[in-house]
Order: C-alpha cells, then sequence, then structure tokens
C-alpha cells in the first residue's frame, strides 16, 4: 500500500515525539509539525483505518509495527541526508528543510548510493537510543 508524504511526516513525528517523551499525544503531534489539533486529530484517524498507529483510552497513540517500520525509514533518511548536505557545506537549517522534502521522493537506489559515497553509517539512528 503507498502511503502519502503527509502520513510519513505524521509518523517520524511520531516516532521523534515517541522518542523524546516517552509517550505521543496528539497536540505534541500538532505543535511539532506546525498544524492544527483538528488536522491531526484527521491524520490520526486515517493512520489508525491504515494499521499504522493504535491510540489508547487515554488518547496515546503508539505505532503498530508497520507504522514503526516507516517511521524508522524516514526518520533515517531524514538524518543521513542532512548530515550528508552539511558536509557539502549546506546550513543545517537549509540542510534539513531540504533533506525533508528529499527524504520522501528519493529512490532506494539514490539513497544507498549517496550513503555509501559519503561514508554514513545507516545504523546510527538506532545505534542512539
Amino acid at each position: 500500500m503507498k502511503i502519502h508524504r503527509s502520513s510519513e511526516d505524521y509518523l517520524e513525528a511520531m516516532l521523534m515525539l515517541s522518542e523524546k517523551h516517552g509517550y505521543i499525544r496528539s497536540l505534541d503531534v500538532a505543535l511539532q509539525l506546525g498544524v492544527s489539533k483538528p488536522s491531526v486529530s484527521y491524520a490520526v484517524k486515517r493512520l489508525r483505518e491504515g494499521g499504522y498507529v493504535t491510540m489508547d483510552s487515554d488518547s496515546l497513540i503508539t505505532l503498530t509495527d508497520t507504522g514503526m517500520e516507516i517511521a524508522k525509514r524516514i526518520y533515517t533518511r531524514h538524518r543521513l541526508l542532512t548530515e550528508f548536505l552539511v558536509r557539502l557545506g549546506v546550513s543545517e537549517d537549509t540542510a534539513r528543510g531540504d533533506a525533508c522534502r528529499i527524504e520522501h521522493d528519493i529512490s532506494d537506489e539514490s539513497f544507498d548510493a549517496i550513503v555509501k559515497h559519503a561514508g554514513i553509517g545507516l545504523s546510527a539512528p538506532d545505534n542512539q537510543k
């Protein structure tokens, strides 16, 4: 199933919030992404229907295994593309913004070639826990 770019952004933000706080709340997702709470509610509903997240009785969000897999893939791409662009001399803010746009569209082949060429370790995000 093809997942939309915005859904990938939501899942990535949820992963980052989970790592930072140990939990995921809709309000925090809204603040992280700079969107309204109703937008988050709609997105969470769609992500729940797609099997990417669950929500408990306290309205805390949990990534499913499928959601976590997508979130980790996008987050890894984001971090490594940001690092690559910074190494090229791009400012960190610009690199982060560009990486956010690139991470969704770049092919696995091109991404892997960038990582190999730059000598950036793919395991970096998982080792920082």
